[in-house]
């Protein structure tokens, strides 16, 4: 697959024929509307403050980076729409998308134009082990990995205790929660049920009091922040005491917003917060000043567009060709905010895997 992207060719061309050098288009792309906006607000952040720091300090290959921001509200359909766009505009890498469900169709767009993507945050196990093309990779963990954290984690903390299981049917959610229950029954666990639940409503009543019913001492949720947080708020309003625990889509403060109180106490599984590694500090401060906490993917989608900028970097003159791009991605070690990374043969990241946090007092942090 030897291909340089129809938009890249034209700029190369437009410069080799002594026109003006146009700007090296590069897109972010996840929920910028919908339920789920927090998300790809992050992104956006990330992505912007990326693009402003290489611009500053002399760009890629003496070239400016040109930002496109697309808007796939989580929809498949509407991410395929997105990622044609972006082709259609010439972007010549794809930092995207958020959710796996429009990552994994997206991915067949990007792979058929040439164009390198490298999601942040899309966690699902496919988005790399049936990647259409070998220019797709991530920066985040798999929700296998996830999975065996988190299902180890509630055999270990939670022996004896009446474990119920329900997800969102999203690539993400469900992957997420049969991660973990498998984890969780090959260890010896027997769970108290297993059931779907329909994301964007706002009433969980019927299932909380089944929850109730069952005396269900922790509920473990596959899926986003808001329907967790719903039903973290209405087990609390029928006295429920029962313990919420869920995955890396708590990481936001809108989950605290949604919960308030009654999210106390909340576990879930994240990577480990990259707020916290050595010399990022005043690139953390740099987000608090503009009014952004670099919570969640703001810093894993600077990572990415890290990555791919080194990778351009190391790739000279053949940066525009894909084969060069991806042996570029895949023979390099990078250093990102993330730490000093890697990729292995399937796009996956070489970065430590998941940890617990505990939501305390409006935010979260390591269990201790």
């Amino acid at each position: 697959m030897n291909k340089t992207s129809s938009a890249v060719a034209a700029a190369v061309l437009l410069a080799a024929t002594g026109g003006a050098s146009a700007a090296i288009k590069i897109g972010t792309a996840g929920p910028m509307t919908g339920q789920y906006a927090s998300f790809g607000q992050q992104m956006k952040a990330g992505a912007e403050q990326a693009v402003a720091d290489i611009n500053a300090a002399g760009g890629v290959n003496g070239e400016m980076l040109e930002l496109s921001v697309g808007d796939d509200a989580c929809d498949p359909k509407q991410a395929v729409a997105v990622a044609n766009q972006m082709a259609g505009d010439g972007v010549a890498f794809m930092a995207g998308h958020f959710c796996s469900g429009s990552s994994i169709p997206a991915s067949s767009v990007y792979a058929e134009e040439g164009i390198i993507q490298i999601s942040p945050a899309s966690t699902n196990p496919k988005f790399t082990d049936e990647r259409p093309a070998d220019g797709i990779f991530r920066v985040c963990g798999r929700d296998d990995q996830q999975g065996d954290v988190a299902g180890q984690f509630l055999l270990e903390r939670f022996p004896d205790a009446k474990i119920a299981f329900v997800h969102d049917k999203s690539a993400y959610g469900k992957g997420l929660a049969d991660a973990t229950l498998s984890v969780y029954e090959a260890n010896g666990g027997t769970s108290l049920m297993y059931e779907a639940y329909t994301a964007g409503e706002k009433d969980y009543t019927a299932l909380v009091t089944k929850l109730k019913n069952e005396s269900a001492d922790v509920l473990y949720v596959g899926g986003y922040h808001t329907e967790a947080g719903l039903m973290a708020r209405q087990m609390r309003d029928q006295g429920m005491d029962t313990v919420l625990v869920s995955g890396d889509a708590l990481v936001t403060d809108e989950y605290w917003s949604i919960t308030g109180d009654a999210g106390e106490g909340t576990l879930m599984t994240f990577s480990p917060d990259p707020r916290k590694n050595e010399g990022v500090a005043e690139l953390v401060e740099t987000f608090r000043a503009a009014g952004t906490e670099p919570e969640g993917y703001v810093l894993y989608t600077y990572a990415a567009i890290q990555a791919w900028a080194q990778a351009a970097a190391a790739a000279g003159d053949d940066w525009a060709d894909y084969d060069a791009m991806v042996g570029a991605l895949n023979d390099g070690t990078f250093e990102t905010v993330l730490g000093e990374l890697s990729f292995d043969d399937k796009g996956d990241v070489t970065l430590p895997g998941y940890v617990l946090y505990e939501w305390k007092d409006g935010t979260y942090d390591y269990l201790q």
